[in-house]
């Protein structure tokens, strides 16, 4: 189960970031999102170290704790999506589907005319397609 999905910027200011649980730990998913970024910001500085490609925009699983997996995503204008899930054995194939899904409704709330570069995401469209991605997740692999 996805708990928190976030959208940071290029200069690590949080543009979006939503939980779905239903107890309140939301401050916690914050400080997990936040300390993804160190991580993020590793992978891209050392790519020999960390395995990804360099036109790979996914990152795979930043790192786990004891109860969630933290995976990443970053864009080519490197904008970063974190993903906070519960869920211990998620195949890769659903988080990048789910990330590929995530980045279309970026980018189609960031063209939006209204909107400013760099400020934080308000669209309710964006927010109502973000649930409705969180809610598909992993029901049906394959889409």
């Amino acid at each position: 189960m996805i708990v928190c999905v976030a959208v940071v910027g290029h200069q690590n200011n949080p543009l979006y970031i939503q939980s779905f649980t239903e107890s309140d730990d939301a401050l916690k998913l914050h400080h997990i999102v936040h300390c993804s970024l160190d991580v993020v910001d590793e992978r891209v500085n050392n790519p020999k170290k960390s395995g990804p490609m360099l036109n790979d925009t996914f990152l795979g699983l930043l790192y786990p704790t004891e109860n969630y997996k933290v995976y990443g995503y970053l864009t080519n204008t490197k904008v970063k999506f974190i993903l906070v899930t519960t869920d211990l054995d998620v195949k890769d194939a659903d988080v990048r589907n789910f990330f590929r899904k995530f980045h279309a409704a970026y980018v189609d709330a960031v063209s939006n005319p209204f909107h400013v570069p760099g400020k934080k995401i308000t669209s309710r469209n964006f927010a109502e397609r973000v649930a409705n991605i969180v809610k598909a997740f992993g029901l049906n692999p394959s889409s």
